[in-house]
């Protein structure tokens, strides 16, 4: 008490401190970077692989199995799952937990070294998740000419913004990407005695432009610049090409046009494909905030310049938005939970320098986190704010337990200093105690593998900061002012406070008059828990929340081989299906290639009829239904962690056969189960692959050659890229084809042949023979995998696994192959498995802690056994409200671990010291809990208090911190109450007189 007297007769060395950290709390926050969530190295990493001229089958052989067995020999790597398909091999990475950025520099050397080795690849990349900021900023450019409006996204406004320092990449979706295509007149081309191998190769020998030598000039060495690169279209058309004849101009021998790229991106706005889209990516260096507002300043100007004519530029997203409206609405949570806490504390006290002096103490504890935050280098996120919104209610407990100690004092007679010393004494291990416990359960946190994990750390991070900011303030602060400005009233006689004693001293001197009957005080309580286990199938789970406000997108995994024609059905149906649903505002569609993104803008404010959960359930249905109409493979929800169907069970092997019936034997009996809908597997997608059979006798007998007909049927197909021509001030990829209409199999084997014996159609030499080939073939730590996959009647994954887990129990499965859960329920089994051993770690760090403080191997297990009664309340608050149990209201139940025993520990830290003093167990039992009911109903209501504004939230962050806030606050209230009898009655059990 030494330190503390020296503190509080140094006043001015309090007040300067305190002034300092709020003037440099307030300079950290204005600095700290904003964004939605922290951008963390995750312990995953993506191998994306295209070559668009390889079979399915020669990608797994040629790309996806040198890659996995290269991956396999490494060390720190958890798990390797692939997704092949024509021309696509994708391999996704899961490291060990925290060797995410060590491994990932091996990893990218190892698949450069792979791939450098395999020819013909169109395109690779090898990328860490989560170090890459995503695209969080997209605008539209619609409502004109489509020419002009290609022409103004790809020559002014992309090149302006990517000129902006905030920026990263500017990507354009739906604009018309134009190329040249030669189309060789056969007929022509045989009278010029000149094949199109011929013409081709002279074309890339003059459109070329290189140095071809050096001369001497004197002294000076001379470079000799060859330039008969195509400058436009007419060089083209007029281009000399050698014949046995003589020269001839290209255009002569072919047919010379523009048209568009078939395979550019095309993008829908509410069904109208006349519209580009621009999407935008920040550099890691800038703030969402800061890309936003240099973003928007930049569109400003240039429509200010006059430059956006017949058209508009609107904007679709903007992450900072939410960031902003996160913000505001935790920051206003915070400040109204902080106006509750002291509105709670001066209905207690009645003292209004009392509830100034915590009122102060509010602000400069969260500075002071904020200062700590800064030194972390984390940003403002909504994990962050969470942290800092859960610590708003726990962070005054202490300056709440020593302040009505030193008022209690005070009212016992005890001059200023006395009564803050001896206050302050009396109640500083119960405190230490306390926060201590409330700390440590934040340490298991780490333990939760996975990127989750990582996330839930900085959470964890922050509310610990802010609790030892709290207990630096209320040991500093509160005893320095509390010295200074405290002046007590003239007490009036409270009747309602005698009446409410009294019966709450009768009723616990009942109690534990007998021990047994605490004893039966005890087994009625553990009835109760064990009643309120059956109510946990009744409330909603998921894995994470949604993350956007009025928000959402929608994955369409396309069937292979979708043509142009039915993307654009598609698209028009997904329109028609997303306008109908109520309270959505917009649609978009993006191409994709072999899947189509659906962005959906809800309406705002005032003109919400419908929840977003809501809404977003009810597009994803009605997606769903397009299934059986379209060739679509699958619809999956993208911002929620979801990963296609919310039903997913792998069955996995070596023998392909094996496989395929093991699946056919468990899809039967997943439909058999209740709620399940649109069961389906990968079994369901499969291609006609045509392959060519050669006629060996035939081939011989014509004198021809294999390769001969190969090269025939390969420049039958042609279509090449052989160079580039400047047109209209853009470079235009040049393609070389035959001179063909239609690229049929019937027009192929009509094809004529020349041989010795004159002309054979080239059906005299191959067949075709059908083959049906699976359109994607999924590996798992190398092995194959078939995947069953099914929807939901309603989105409680919870029943749903339950009734899972007992199909596969009674499924029967050879050796051949293995099943397991996968997508949401393996990530929920994950989930729910590392949680329960955090909880675990969490109680033996809490029984650690507070057996130092007692001294003793009993007493803590006489605190811990209202946890039990706690998860009782967090249950019946989540059931009644109807919450969604996931990640984050399951961090409600560990963080209550460390709140709920601060009462407990009140309670018998004073009963140990009336117990020293002489008294009796009873009466120190009575007096400890009539010395503590106050501070306990306090620090209780003040918790509540602060995180009530939380819990009924409605904007940005709302389902995130809402269920996370119901646990917290339906486990608090429930456990106080019960603290104040169950607790008596334990340790009366347990005691030796």
């Amino acid at each position: 008490m030494r330190l503390l007297q020296m503190l509080v007769q140094r006043k001015i060395l309090i007040i300067l401190a305190t002034f300092f950290t709020i003037v440099l709390g307030i300079f950290t926050f204005f600095n700290l970077d904003k964004e939605l969530t922290p951008t963390v190295g995750l312990d995953s990493a993506t191998i994306h692989v295209e070559a668009s001229n390889l079979h399915i089958d020669d990608v797994e052989r040629k790309i996806t199995n040198p890659l996995e067995q290269t991956l396999q020999e490494m060390e720190g790597i958890k798990e390797i799952s692939s997704t092949t398909s024509i021309g696509r091999s994708s391999i996704k990475i899961l490291f060990e937990s925290g060797k995410g950025d060590e491994i990932f520099k091996d990893v990218e050397s190892k698949a450069n070294v792979v791939l450098s080795d395999i020819p013909n690849l169109d395109y690779y990349q090898v990328l860490q998740d989560g170090k890459n900021p995503s695209f969080e900023f997209i605008v539209d450019v619609s409502g004109g000419n489509p020419d002009q409006m290609s022409a103004f996204a790809k020559d002014i406004l992309k090149p302006r913004l990517e000129k902006l320092s905030e920026v990263r990449e500017v990507k354009l979706d739906g604009f018309t990407e134009q190329q040249v295509d030669i189309h060789f007149d056969q007929d022509k081309m045989n009278e010029k005695h000149i094949t199109i191998q011929q013409a081709v190769e002279v074309i890339q020998q003059l459109n070329n432009e290189a140095i071809v030598g050096e001369l001497t000039d004197g002294h000076e060495s001379l470079s000799l610049r060859w330039d008969t690169a195509l400058k436009n279209m007419e060089d083209l058309k007029t281009l000399q090409i050698p014949t046995e004849n003589g020269l001839v101009e290209l255009k002569d021998i072919s047919a010379i046009s523009i048209n568009p790229v078939t395979n550019s991106s095309n993008t829908w706005k509410n069904g109208s494909k006349d519209m580009i889209m621009v999407q935008i990516a920040r550099k890691a260096s800038a703030s969402q905030a800061d890309m936003a507002e240099a973003v928007r300043n930049e569109l400003r100007k240039i429509d200010e310049e006059g430059l956006v004519k017949g058209f508009t530029v609107n904007e679709v997203i903007a992450h900072a938005d939410f960031v902003n409206d996160s913000m505001n609405d935790v920051t206003t949570n915070m400040w109204i939970g902080g106006m509750i806490a002291i509105v709670v504390l001066y209905l207690f006290l009645r003292n209004i320098r009392a509830a100034f002096i915590i009122g102060l103490s509010i602000p400069t504890s969260i500075l002071l986190t904020f200062i700590a935050i800064g030194l972390l280098d984390y940003s403002m996120n909504m994990l962050t704010l969470i942290g800092l919104g859960l610590g708003i209610g726990m962070m005054v407990d202490s300056s709440i337990v020593i302040l009505e100690a030193i008022y209690k004092k005070k009212e016992q007679g005890l001059n200023n200093l006395q009564a803050v010393l001896e206050g302050t004494k009396e109640v500083a291990s119960a405190i230490i105690a306390s926060v201590l416990t409330t700390i440590v359960v934040f340490l298991p946190i780490g333990l939760i593998g996975g990127d989750s994990g990582k996330f839930m750390m900085i959470l964890s991070v922050v509310t610990a900061i802010t609790l030892i900011s709290s207990v630096i303030i209320a040991f500093t602060l509160i005893p320095t002012l509390a010295n200074e400005f405290i002046r007590l009233k003239k007490q009036k006689s409270n009747h309602q406070k005698t009446f409410f004693m009294s019966i709450y001293k009768n009723t616990v001197a009942w109690c534990i008059q007998k021990k047994s009957r605490s004893f039966i005080v005890i087994i009625a309580f553990f009835i109760v828990f064990s009643l309120s286990l059956f109510l946990i199938p009744k409330i909603p789970m998921k894995i994470m929340p949604d993350m956007f406000n009025r928000y959402t997108e929608m994955v369409i995994d396309l069937e292979n081989g979708v043509s142009q024609q039915e993307k654009e059905m598609i698209a028009e149906k997904v329109h028609e299906t997303v306008s109908s649903t109520e309270d959505v505002k917009a649609n978009y569609v993006l191409d994709l290639d072999d899947r189509l993104i659906v962005n959906i803008v809800m309406t705002t404010g005032s003109k919400i009829t419908t929840e977003q959960e809501k809404v977003t359930e009810n597009i994803l249905k009605k997606l769903r239904v397009l299934e059986e109409t379209q060739p679509i493979r699958a619809v999956e929800r993208a911002l929620d962690g979801i990963s296609g169907y919310p039903v997913q069970i792998h069955i996995s092997g070596d023998d392909y056969a094996e496989l395929r019936k093991g699946a056919n034997a468990l899809q039967k009996e997943i439909k058999s189960i209740k709620g399940i809908t649109d069961v389906t597997s990968s079994l369901d997608n499969f291609s006609e692959t045509p392959t060519i059979q050669l006629k060996e006798e035939n081939i011989k007998a014509a004198g021809l050659s294999t390769l001969h007909i190969k090269q025939t049927i390969e420049a039958f197909l042609l279509q090449e890229p052989i160079g580039t021509v400047e047109w209209d001030g853009d470079k235009l990829q040049v393609y070389a084809h035959q001179g063909n209409e239609k690229l049929t199999k019937e027009a192929l084997l009509e094809l004529s042949v020349p041989t010795a014996n004159g002309e054979k159609k080239l059906s005299s030499f191959v067949a075709f023979e059908k083959e049906y080939r699976p359109d994607q073939i999924f590996h798992k730590n190398g092995e194959r995998y078939i995947s069953i996959m099914a929807d939901a009647d309603k989105e409680d994954l919870g029943t749903i696994n339950n009734d899972i887990q007992k199909v596969l129990k009674g499924f029967d499965s050879s050796q051949d192959f293995t099943v397991t859960l996968a997508g949401d329920l393996e990530e929920q089994n994950q989930l729910m498995n590392e949680f329960l051993f955090a909880f675990g770690i969490a109680l033996f760090l809490v029984y650690v802690v507070m057996a130092m403080q007692f001294n003793h191997l009993g007493q803590p297990l006489i605190v811990m056994s209202i946890i039990p009664i706690t998860i009782v309340g967090a249950i019946l608050g989540l059931f009644i409200t109807q919450a969604e149990l996931h990640f984050m209201s399951g961090m409600g139940f560990i963080i209550l671990i460390g709140i709920v025993l601060n009462n407990a520990i009140l309670i018998i830290d004073r009963t140990n010291q009336l117990r020293k003093k002489g008294l009796p167990v009873i009466e120190s039992l009575l007096q400890a809990g009539e010395n503590r009911i106050r501070p306990i109903f306090m620090t209780t209501l003040t918790t509540v208090g602060g995180m009530l504004p939380l819990a009924l939230a409605t904007g940005m962050s709302a389902d995130y911190q809402a269920p996370l806030s119901i646990v917290i606050i339906s486990g608090m209230l429930f456990a106080t109450f019960i603290t104040l009898l169950l607790i008596p009655c334990v340790y009366r059990l347990f005691s030796k007189s």
